[in-house]
């Protein structure tokens, strides 16, 4: 069983030292690592510069966010930068700002606790995984219902090829699978606390 890094109880003997395990070494948490790390650039460079003030977002940023824009035509976030209609998009803009209020210290916090495999971040990972993966599906739907585009389809309107919607769902997919996965994976291993922790309580009242 692999052993995570964790506290133990006072009356421990002074020998007895925690064993570290490596991230390299746990497959899962590594996976999840990587994901929060590449999830929380693209959280703060593109999606959420709709609740930057314009003034303070760099040149380049917003450059970078158009180019992204205009290269794959994202209706979602499109619409958020003011490139296409968001009139009808309430919803998006609410998951946008759930991500930046949530989503974001979840991302930092996670980083850390699983660079050093505590479990205490099991629950709030196991809670964040249900919500990305729940508000990610919307997203994934909303673009394979959009129409195909047509001479007269401008810019505001909601319409991408099949190009790009293969193209959107490369990243749109994966920010739906590794969450999913997370709610099977943490849901496990929080069950599995809550047995030992019964296990425990059980022996002391034994």
């Amino acid at each position: 069983m692999v052993v995570l890094s964790e506290k133990y109880p006072i009356d421990a003997p002074i020998t007895h030292r925690t064993r570290h395990i490596p991230l390299t070494a746990r497959p899962m948490d590594f996976i999840y690592f990587c994901f929060f790390a590449s999830h929380l650039t693209a959280s703060l460079v593109i999606d959420l510069q709709w609740l930057y003030p314009r003034s303070l977002v760099p040149g380049p940023m917003r450059a970078l966010l158009e180019y992204y824009i205009k290269f794959s035509n994202d209706p979602l976030i499109g619409a958020l930068a003011g490139m296409k209609d968001s009139s009808s998009l309430t919803w998006f803009k609410t998951f946008i700002t759930l991500e930046g209020i949530f989503q974001i210290p979840v991302f930092i916090v996670g980083l850390g606790a699983l660079w050093h495999g505590c479990k205490k971040i099991y629950p709030l990972l196991l809670i964040y995984a249900a919500s990305s993966a729940t508000t990610t599906l919307p997203c994934i739907i909303y673009l394979f219902s959009l129409p195909r585009p047509i001479a007269q389809t401008t810019i505001f309107e909601h319409a991408i090829t099949y190009e790009q919607l293969m193209i959107l769902l490369l990243g749109y997919v994966s920010f739906f699978i590794v969450p999913f996965i997370m709610v099977f994976d943490f849901g496990n291993r929080v069950y599995k606390l809550i047995l030992k922790g019964l296990e425990a309580e059980d022996q002391k009242l034994d």
